[in-house]
């Protein structure tokens, strides 16, 4: 690269840098938080917010606080119209909420961690295990068992960090039991766990799958752990559908 260019390519670094600083606070943060967060000189900081916030990319609040601004919204609301999976799917989970009003979600991989796409609940409070594009370790999930689907036992062992086997409330996953269970849950076409992320929560999952049979996403009901069997059964024969649904038009 021409060295009169690097200095370009280093703002356009700190600029994804600063989305993904405001994306994992999720709330509005100050400049010295930025800072401190992107390691980046205060100078620079400074001269792209104030670029961005121009370009309505970010806004700032009454403190000054930093978040994203109007046109973020404008262009999720852009890629949600154009994506076909995400259109369908988020019109289906509408439907799956007025009809059953419990919580369903899109989930797929990103890198080597499992994130939610899309979430839609009803009205009721209810603690799901994680927010939209937060990054989640694989192995926590129902999903992400069924997403790995495809990959062979050592690249799966090669993508997950050790770490990610730790659970939050501290006990260990078997490699193996883990292996086992991606196994499975290629074999029945869907998958359920229960207080892994969310020692509350019952998770039930199945596959949006490609023509070619390749697990793009998955489709997801998160239940309270106190919900009867059969209406767990029912909640799994009306997501395997949905999902089916879903794969029918990939």
């Amino acid at each position: 690269m021409p060295v009169e260019n690097a200095p370009r390519a280093r703002g356009v670094d700190r600029v994804i840098d600063i989305f993904r600083q405001l994306h994992q606070a999720r709330q509005p943060m100050t400049m010295r938080e930025l800072i401190d967060a992107t390691g980046a000189p205060r100078s620079s900081i400074y001269e792209l917010v104030s670029i961005l916030t121009e370009a309505g990319w970010l806004e700032s609040n009454a403190e000054g606080n930093i978040f994203f601004g109007r046109e973020m919204h404008y262009y999720g609301a852009d890629y949600m119209a154009h994506n076909d999976l995400i259109r369908r799917s988020h019109q289906l989970m509408v439907e799956l909420v007025a009809k059953h009003g419990e919580t369903v979600q899109l989930c797929m991989l990103e890198g080597n961690k499992y994130q939610v796409v899309l979430s839609e609940s009803n009205a009721q409070p209810f603690k799901i295990s994680s927010d939209i594009g937060v990054k989640v370790p694989i192995p926590w999930t129902a999903s992400g068992r069924l997403l790995l689907g495809d990959w062979s036992a050592e690249d799966i062992l090669a993508l997950i960090p050790d770490e990610d086997f730790v659970l939050a409330n501290g006990r260990t996953i078997d490699k193996q039991e883990f292996l086992d269970d991606i196994h499975r849950a290629g074999a029945q076409g869907y998958y359920l766990t229960e207080g892994l992320s969310d020692s509350f929560t019952c998770c039930m999952a199945a596959p949006i799958r490609t023509r070619t049979g390749h697990a793009v996403a998955a489709f997801c009901f998160m239940v309270s752990r106190d919900t009867p069997m059969e209406r767990r059964q029912m909640l799994l024969q009306e997501l395997i559908v949905s999902a089916q649904r879903l794969s029918e038009l990939s």
